[in-house]
């Protein structure tokens, strides 16, 4: 997927956020978006995946065959992971992700129980997941992003609430799963965006 914007901009009230940002994430990429914290890193996140409105400018998604994509369907192509992103907490690990399944589906070659043993979460399959660690509850929403099969993946934080263990799984996955997809990542942590070699500062934009 490619997305390009133009003159893109954000304000809160009367206090803008960023403005006059021009940029295009072109298909197959990894991308980083830095800036200090409150500076409105999610926020671009966000509008990105179609989850909040910009105040001005124009963003368009496009295909791998430049095809523009609607907003309205552009959600089927996009997974994203990201600390403000709620688990449904009285489900088990395997009812939400076959609930997930509804609107996504998984990477060929994979299934359920396959993707919890990749992430370390197979021995808690039919746990409710409100009796998780923060750090599973980590591991299950950055399963639910890298294996669902979509050409646009946001990661907010990803190592948010993991241990080294964890850290190494997320590394793992960045570079099993990311080289045939579009991939934007928001931190200030060079760690979590290793293979990323474009770097959009959100600083440059207020």
């Amino acid at each position: 997927m490619h997305i390009h914007l133009q003159d893109l901009g954000k304000k809160f009230n009367r206090e803008w956020i960023f403005k006059n940002l021009t940029y295009s994430f072109i298909s197959g990429n990894c991308y980083a978006i830095t800036g200090n914290n409150g500076s409105g890193k999610s926020t671009l996140l966000k509008i990105l995946a179609g989850y909040s409105n910009y105040s001005e400018g124009s963003l368009v998604w496009t295909n791998s065959n430049n095809h523009s994509i609607e907003s309205d369907t552009v959600y089927k192509e996009i997974s994203i992971a990201a600390p403000y992103l709620e688990l449904i907490e009285e489900m088990t690990a395997l009812e939400l992700m076959q609930f997930h399944l509804s609107s996504k589906e998984w990477i060929t070659g994979f299934d359920n129980h396959s993707i919890l043993k990749k992430v370390g979460l197979e021995q808690a399959a039919n746990k409710q997941i409100k009796l998780y660690s923060s750090g599973m509850k980590q591991r299950l929403k950055l399963a639910l992003a890298f294996f669902s099969k979509t050409e646009l993946l946001l990661l907010d934080e990803p190592c948010t609430n993991l241990d080294a263990a964890g850290v190494e799984m997320y590394h793992s996955l960045l570079l099993d799963f990311t080289k045939s997809r579009t991939t934007i990542i928001c931190s200030n942590d060079p760690t979590e965006y290793p293979n990323c070699n474009d770097h959009l500062s959100i600083m440059d934009y207020k």
